[in-house]
C-alpha cells in the first residue's frame, strides 16, 4: 500500500518501505560531502538523528589543515610527516598521504561552494598555527590552518547544507537509525540491504533499501563526564557496526583535547593557541617550554593533554582546588580575541564569568576525538577483517577507522577527514550502486529494531536511564581517561559489567511514541554501555604508551610488540559476565611507507 505521508514509500504492516540507490546515516560534514558526490549520479537519501545544521561538526571551532602555502612556505610532503608523527606512528602511511594531498583540493572545493574562509591582505585564504603542524619534518611551526574565525565547523556545516539542498538531496530529518541490514549469501560473505531508522516525529519504523550504505554517525565521547561533545554523540553507528558482528579498530585511543573550560569540558579551540595564547601553571610559568621546547603550547594534543594533568597531579595546578591550569591570551588584545576568536571568548564570559582579555581562562583537558573505530580502506570501503570489504557499505568521519589519526589525531585534521574521505565515500557509493542490484530484503528486516524499541517503551524495571549513564560518565573520567593503569582498566570494567546487569532492567516514563527522548536515550545508553567496555577491554590489552592512550603502569611505547592496530570482534553473548567470554582482540598490520618510527621530540 502506498504511504500518504510519504508517497515515495510502501506501508507495509505498519512498516514504511523506501528504496534509495544510496543510503547515508548522519547528515554532518562527512555525510553531507558524501552526499554532494552522490546526488547527482544516484537516488540518494540523507537519513539523520538531527536537523543537518545541528550536527556536531558545528562545534568545531579552530581550522581545516591544508598546505596552500599562502602565508608560509609549506608542502604536503611535511603535512603527511607531521600527520605521522603526531600519530604516534600507528597511522597508516598511505592513507595519511592521500589526506595531505587531496586537502588542497577539499579547501578549495569547499571555497568554491561559498564557504567564507578568513582572508589575507592580498585576497588569499587566510591560515594559522596550530599544534603539532611544522615545517621541514618538524623544525618549526607552520601556518596550516585554512579557518573562518573560530566557527570554521559551522561555516563547514552550513555550506555543505545549501549544496546540498541546491542538489535538491532527500533528507530525513529526525529519523535515528537502529539497524544495519545485512544479508549472509550462500559463500558465507556479508552483503548490505539497507538500514531501518525510528522516526523520532511519529514513533513509526522505516526501512531504507539501498545498494549502498554510507555511515557518517560521529564519535561517542559521552561515555565520559568531562567531554566536548554534545548529547547526541552516543556512538549509534559504532556501536549497530558491532552487533552486526563486524569489527572495530583502535578503539581504546581517545582524544583529550588540552584546553576544555575547567569543570565544564566546553572546547576553546587549539586556534588560541595558534594565535599566541600561552598555556601557564599557578606560578603563572610557561610550563609548555619543558615539555616540548621547540614548539611548547602548539605541540599536539595528547603531549599537552599530559603535561597539563602532570602540573596539577604535582601541585602546580591552580584555582582553589589546585585542579586546573590557565589559558593566558590576555597579551592577544581585544580586537584579536573578538574578531579571530569570536565565539572562545563569549564561552570563558558565558559559562565562567572570565573575560580573556583581561584574565587568564581556567582549562583542563576534555574528552573530544575517538581516533578508532569502523575499519576502513582508502576508498572508504568497510572491512569485514584485516582486508575483506563488505561490499557496498562505506564509512567516513569520527565513526569511521582509516586509519588516518593513529593513536592521536592532530588539530584539523579533523575537518579535513571529513572532506577528503567524505567525498571518497560519495564516490565509490555512486560507482558500486551503479553496478550492484538490489539485495532482497528478508522477510521481516524491521524485527530486531521493534522488539528493541518495545522492549524498553514497555519494561517495568526500576533503573533509571539517568542514574547508569551519570555512573558510566563519572568511573570513565575517574579510571579510563588521560591516564590509565591496569588496576583503572580493571576497576571500570568491573563497573559497566554491573551497568549492563542493571540496563536490563532499565525504565522510561514516557510510554509514547512521539518525540520519545526517554525512549531515545536508553537505547543511546545501550550503545555508550557497549563502546566503554570495549574501550577498556582494548586499552588493558594494549601494554604500552601511545598517543591518547597513555599507562602509566607501561610509561613507554613499545614498537617490537604494539606497533600495530588492535582490532576487536564481538564472538559471544555480550550479556556475559566476563569481557574475554565475548570479545576477540586481533591485530592488523601498520601501514609503512617512507617515515620509519622514531622518537616524539617538540
Amino acid at each position: 500500500m502506498t504511504s500518504t505521508a510519504y508517497p515515495d514509500a510502501e506501508l507495509k504492516d505498519g512498516v514504511y518501505y523506501h528504496q534509495f540507490d544510496v543510503v547515508i546515516v548522519g547528515a554532518g560534514g562527512a555525510g553531507m560531502r558524501a552526499a554532494i558526490e552522490a546526488g547527482p549520479g544516484a537516488k540518494t537519501a540523507v537519513v539523520t538523528k538531527l536537523y543537518p545544521t545541528r550536527s556536531h561538526t558545528g562545534a568545531a571551532q579552530g581550522g581545516m589543515a591544508a598546505a596552500l602555502g599562502n602565508v608560509e612556505e609549506d608542502g604536503w610532503e611535511w603535512h603527511t610527516f607531521d600527520t605521522v608523527k603526531g600519530g604516534d606512528y600507528l597511522v597508516d602511511q598511505d592513507a595519511a598521504e592521500i589526506l595531505a594531498k587531496e586537502a588542497i583540493d577539499a579547501v578549495i572545493d569547499l571555497e568554491n561552494m561559498g564557504l567564507p574562509f578568513n582572508r589575507t591582505p592580498d585576497g588569499k585564504i587566510d591560515q594559522r598555527r596550530f599544534g603539532g603542524h611544522t615545517r621541514d619534518h618538524g623544525q618549526a611551526p607552520v601556518r596550516r590552518a585554512c579557518y573562518a574565525a573560530d566557527r570554521t565547523g559551522h561555516m563547514i556545516l552550513q555550506t555543505l547544507y545549501q549544496n546540498c539542498v541546491k542538489l535538491g538531496i532527500n533528507f530525513f530529518n529526525e529519523f535515528y537509525a537502529l539497524d544495519l541490514i545485512t544479508v549472509k549469501e550462500d559463500d558465507g560473505s556479508t552483503k548490505v540491504a539497507g538500514i531501518v531508522a525510528l522516526e523520532l516525529a511519529t514513533g513509526e519504523l522505516h526501512v531504507f533499501h539501498a545498494k549502498s550504505v554510507v555511515f557518517a554517525t560521529g564519535g561517542f565521547g559521552k561515555m565520559f563526564k568531562t567531554t566536548s561533545n554534545a548529547h547526541t554523540l552516543t556512538g549509534d553507528g559504532v556501536g549497530i557496526i558491532w552487533r552486526k558482528g563486524l569489527p572495530l579498530e583502535d578503539i581504546e585511543f581517545f582524544q583529550f583535547h588540552p584546553t576544555g573550560l575547567a569543570g565544564l569540558g566546553i572546547l576553546l579551540t587549539e586556534g588560541a593557541r595558534g594565535e599566541g595564547a600561552i598555556l601557564r601553571n599557578a606560578s603563572g610559568e610557561r610550563f609548555m617550554e619543558r615539555y616540548a621546547p621547540t614548539i611548547k603550547d602548539l605541540a599536539p594534543r595528547d603531549i599537552v593533554a599530559r603535561s597539563m594533568v602532570k602540573e596539577v597531579l604535582e601541585g602546580r595546578g591552580a584555582g582553589p582546588e589546585k585542579d586546573y591550569v590557565y589559558l593566558d591570551c590576555t597579551h592577544l588584545g581585544a580586537e584579536v580575541l573578538e574578531t579571530k576568536l569570536p565565539d572562545i571568548t563569549e564561552f570563558a564570559r558565558t559559562y565562567l564569568g572570565v573575560d580573556p582579555v583581561v584574565e587568564p581562562v581556567p582549562v583542563m583537558p576534555t574528552a573530544h576525538y575517538a581516533m578508532g573505530g569502523i575499519p576502513t580502506n582508502n576508498d572508504g570501503e568497510v572491512l569485514s577483517d584485516n582486508s575483506t570489504v563488505v561490499p557496498g557499505l562505506y564509512a567516513a568521519g569520527e565513526c569511521a577507522c582509516v586509519s588516518v589519526h593513529g593513536s592521536n589525531r592532530l588539530g584539523t585534521n579533523s575537518l579535513l577527514d571529513i572532506n577528503v574521505f567524505g567525498k571518497r565515500c560519495g564516490q565509490n557509493a555512486v560507482k558500486y550502486a551503479k553496478s550492484a542490484d538490489f539485495v532482497p530484503l528478508p522477510e521481516d528486516p524491521a524485527k530486531e529494531v521493534r522488539e528493541l524499541v518495545e522492549s524498553i517503551r514497555s519494561s517495568q524495571g526500576t533503573e533509571r536511564v539517568a542514574d547508569l549513564r551519570k555512573t558510566l560518565q563519572d568511573e570513565m573520567d575517574k579510571n579510563a581517561q588521560v591516564f590509565r593503569t591496569e588496576e583503572t582498566l580493571t576497576n571500570v570494567m568491573g563497573t559497566i559489567h554491573s551497568l549492563r546487569q542493571r540496563y536490563q532492567n532499565v525504565y522510561v516514563d514516557d510510554k509514547g511514541k512521539r518525540f520519545n527522548t526517554d525512549l531515545l536515550e536508553a537505547i543511546e545508553l545501550g550503545f555508550l554501555l557497549d563502546l566503554a567496555e570495549i574501550v577498556a577491554y582494548a586499552a588493558r590489552n594494549r601494554k604500552e604508551s601511545r598517543g591518547g592512550h597513555m599507562r602509566e603502569d607501561y610509561p613507554d611505547r613499545d614498537d617490537a610488540n604494539f606497533m600495530k592496530h588492535t582490532m576487536a570482534y564481538l564472538t559471544g553473548d555480550p550479556h556475559s559476565p566476563n569481557p574475554e567470554d565475548h570479545i576477540t582482540l586481533d591485530w592488523k598490520p601498520v601501514v609503512m611507507t617512507r617515515y620509519q618510527p622514531m622518537e616524539r621530540k617538540y
